[in-house]
């Protein structure tokens, strides 16, 4: 059984190859780049693979995403579309979107980007907001990050929307689904985070369009994918203040270019994509176990369907 791990960094390729080796006694796990007898590999763990990077394996059972996401898998042209893709989904991914979620959430709702630049201007000036309790707090894409989440907000007492493709049932959070309840959803979200999968109906989403469809003044957190996002709308709506701040953690292109306007931009905070960084040692472990679950049934629970994006 060999395995190829493929990333675009070759430390990282190194680094998963060493966390996995102890998991998988028995299994090769080797990287891409030297792949040994193309005949032999059954399964490849990866992350943003080139282009027909599949193809010289014809004996593969399955593809391992390094994330919840799948977007950078489906993006090959080439990727032999009867292949079994298994997402990496588990405690601590989710933990940390937590996190992320309720930290940038709370600096949008105390208001932390004004107080900040005021610590910057030498001024003393008493921002009142109101309680969570009465401030509206939407997500858009319940899976397991985004529900999670929603549940999360609403524990701090923010009242909590939901909005999915189909209906979600979660304790605590009002629950939209469809084109049909997109705008009443977005007319109550003073802060607009958007956890979606990036499919064909997603990308390009976060444009004019949905900014004019939320309360004036109404904030976006964006830790989906880059391409959820229209920039230039971001901006606009920005500048002319019909949106507060923006918070991004993913970009179209990464690394996001040193000379890009979000960096020294006010109304812009930048994250480098670390809402829910997935790291080898903790990764490791789920991708090692899924591994072994499918090899030995033939599926899993966290697999893809790749039909749908996500």
């Amino acid at each position: 059984m060999t395995i190829i791990v493929s990333h675009p960094s070759p430390e990282k390729i190194d680094w998963w190859i060493e966390q996995l080796t102890p998991l998988l006694p028995g299994w090769t796990i080797r990287s891409i780049h030297d792949p040994g007898e193309p005949q032999s590999v059954t399964y490849a763990v990866v992350w943003k693979p080139a282009t027909g990077a599949f193809l010289p394996f014809p004996k593969l059972k399955a593809i391992v995403s390094l994330g919840a996401g799948i977007d950078h898998v489906l993006a090959d042209a080439e990727l032999p579309r009867q292949l079994p893709i298994i997402r990496t989904v588990g405690e601590d991914l989710t933990q940390r979107m937590r996190e992320y979620v309720a930290l940038h959430v709370l600096r949008h709702h105390r208001d932390m980007p004004a107080i900040s630049a005021n610590q910057s201007n030498t001024e003393w000036q008493q921002l009142v907001v109101p309680p969570a309790t009465r401030r509206t707090v939407g997500i858009m894409g319940l899976g397991n990050l985004g529900g999670a989440a929603a549940k999360t907000l609403a524990g701090l007492g923010f009242e909590t929307l939901g909005w999915s493709r189909s209906r979600r049932e979660i304790e605590g959070v009002t629950s939209f689904a469809g084109d049909a309840e997109l705008d009443e959803f977005l007319g109550r979200c003073e802060i607009l985070v958007c956890l979606l999968p990036l499919t064909a109906s997603t990308t390009g989403m976060l444009d004019a369009a949905l900014f004019d469809k939320l309360p004036e003044g109404a904030s976006i957190i964006n830790a989906g994918r880059g391409p959820h996002l229209v920039e230039t709308d971001l901006l606009a709506a920005l500048d002319c203040e019909r949106l507060s701040h923006a918070t991004l953690d993913v970009f179209a292109v990464e690394p996001l270019p040193r000379e890009h306007t979000f960096w020294s931009h006010p109304r812009v905070t930048v994250t480098p994509h670390i809402a829910s960084l997935i790291d080898a040692p903790t990764g490791s472990r789920i991708v090692a176990a899924n591994l072994q679950r499918f090899e030995r049934d033939g599926r899993v629970a966290d697999q893809a369907d790749a039909a749908r994006g996500y």
